[in-house]
């Protein structure tokens, strides 16, 4: 007797290619510090080898599921970038991300689709589809890169928002192109409004779905910490179904609603980031493998010239222009410029645009879904791989990653206390000084410091380096955060008379007091107590 499951081989050889997978991600990304191979060209490799004209294991033919199954892996990528996304981020880039999600689209998709028109045997409004489709900038290939690039704190933040804010406008463009295919009547009016409706319609109803669900994770006591990303999940969800039923973008609404949660719900932001993180590594992984099982390998070869000439125009000629444009006088250097251009990665957005034409029974749909996977493959192996060596190349490197945290706060339950994190850089002001003279705020004590793999025990002389990161405790009272991080920048005074580890009154050394929480013990109770680790 034996139970078998319709799902079961399916469950088998997707489990088998998603461990293999990570692990092949995990492995070269250790080997190749300086020349990282991207994931997506990882993954979209393995789903060819295992498609239809490779091992066969698993054969796809359904570009209607593959847009719906893209559809909800994009959900969780672009959720992950809002919750990732700080308001900082806005500050420092949402005018020129805005227009880059919006012009930069348009001038991208005219300036391939008239090179495409000049250069390939397509007609106009073909042309056009094609540019369409590869003018956005993907989420889920900008995102991986971002959190193994360290890229400037600016360029980072207009990365994140312009591919997490482009898409509606290539949706647009692709539907509108593809009515003119059909022979409906498409006005520029029509276009206008779809868009308009798109844009501030989706970020709207990400807007308020999102306050919604600030409300609920603020006030609400939901028991368990593991609750909190399951909540926050089903707001990105609601977001966007919510922005399709109302007939808006539901990326850029759930996108908006990350953004949101992930800046206004601090007491659980580590664990609802933590989850939605791995999620949108998942999700990453299993798009780029589902649409290297749908693309045919044999059916490459001939469309590799086009799909060259289409990348290079692209890279080289398109995306610079529309960077150019919609950076004018918001004081961007070339160098800045340079690496905006190149860092426009191409991935899983313009794939899944690209089975548009299939489910619309398009003339030349089969080829613009070949040249397009081409277009993606180049963007990634040349542009993925290149963008480390180009990011020093141009002295824009940063030993930190601009979106890693000043300070994140871990609740002890049961407790009416925190355990908050504050990340020591170099542009801190905490960096180089001696705990006894960067007192924390009144009511937190520093109780440790990671420095690498060991943990010491704070003194008041002990001197605070570049990648230390202090765990402090404290009573949970206003905005924890915003404290510590004013604290860790400099920007409130310190009050006299403090300790390094807390307000009780002189600092503390092992001279002064041996036996207080801060002296030094035995060597074995805080290795590296010398004055170059202090």
């Amino acid at each position: 007797m034996q139970l078998e499951i319709g799902v079961d081989a399916l469950l088998l050889v997707g489990s088998g290619l998603l461990l293999l997978a990570g692990l092949a991600s995990a492995v070269l990304d250790k080997a190749g510090a300086r020349f990282r191979v991207p994931g997506a060209l990882l993954f979209l490799g393995l789903g060819m080898l295992a498609g239809n004209d490779g091992l066969g294991l698993v054969l796809l033919d359904d570009p209607q599921l593959v847009q719906n199954v893209g559809t909800v892996a994009l959900l969780f990528i672009l959720f992950e970038g809002g919750l990732t996304t700080k308001p900082t981020d806005l500050r420092l880039a949402a005018l020129p991300g805005a227009l880059l999600a919006t012009i930069g689209v348009a001038v991208t998709a005219g300036i391939t689709g008239l090179g495409i028109w000049l250069v390939l045997d397509l007609d106009p409004v073909t042309s056009l589809l094609l540019g369409a489709v590869v003018a956005s900038t993907d989420a889920a290939a900008v995102f991986s890169m971002m959190r193994t690039t360290p890229l400037p704190r600016r360029i980072s933040a207009l990365l994140r928002i312009e591919s997490g804010a482009n898409d509606p406008i290539a949706v647009m463009l692709t539907v509108g192109l593809l009515a003119t295919l059909a022979g409906d009547e498409v006005t520029a009016g029509d276009w206008a409004v779809f868009a308009l409706v798109q844009l501030l319609g989706g970020a709207l109803v990400g807007l308020a779905v999102g306050g919604i669900g600030v409300a609920t994770l603020r006030r609400l006591d939901l028991g368990v910490e593991g609750m909190y990303p399951v909540v926050a999940g089903a707001l990105g969800a609601l977001a966007y179904s919510s922005a399709a039923w109302a007939g808006a973008s539901g990326f850029v609404a759930v996108y908006f609603a990350g953004l949101l949660v992930g800046a206004l719900v601090p007491r659980h932001r580590r664990s609802i980031r933590g989850v939605h993180e791995a999620l949108a590594n998942a999700a990453e992984i299993g798009l780029f493998l589902l649409l290297g099982l749908l693309v045919t390998p044999s059916e490459l070869p001939p469309v590799a010239l086009p799909g060259l000439l289409v990348a290079l125009l692209l890279a080289v000629v398109a995306r610079p222009v529309a960077v150019w444009l919609c950076t004018l006088g918001q004081r961007f250097s070339w160098r800045e410029r340079a690496l905006v251009s190149w860092g426009g990665l191409r991935g899983a957005v313009p794939i899944v645009l690209a089975t548009f034409p299939a489910t619309a029974a398009a003339d030349d749909a089969g080829a613009i879904f070949n040249v397009v996977f081409f277009v993606v493959l180049v963007s990634v192996l040349v542009q993925g791989t290149t963008l480390r060596p180009l990011v020093r190349g141009l002295r824009l490197q940063v030993d930190r990653p601009a979106w890693a945290p000043v300070a994140e706060a871990l609740p002890i339950e049961g407790l009416d206390v925190d355990l908050v994190e504050v990340f020591v850089t170099e542009d801190l002001a905490l960096h180089g000084r001696r705990l006894h003279e960067v007192p924390p705020p009144d009511r937190a004590l520093v109780a440790a410091i990671v420095r690498g793999h060991r943990v010491l025990i704070p003194r008041g002389d002990t001197r605070l380096a570049t990648g230390d990161v202090l765990l402090l405790t404290t009573h949970r009272q206003g905005d924890v955060l915003t404290r510590m991080t004013a604290w860790a920048r400099g920007e409130v005074p310190t009050t006299g008379g403090s300790t390094a580890l807390g307000h009780t009154g002189d600092p503390v050394t092992a001279d002064d007091d041996p036996a207080a929480p801060g002296a030094a013990g035995p060597a074995t109770a805080h290795p590296g107590t010398d004055d170059d680790e202090r």
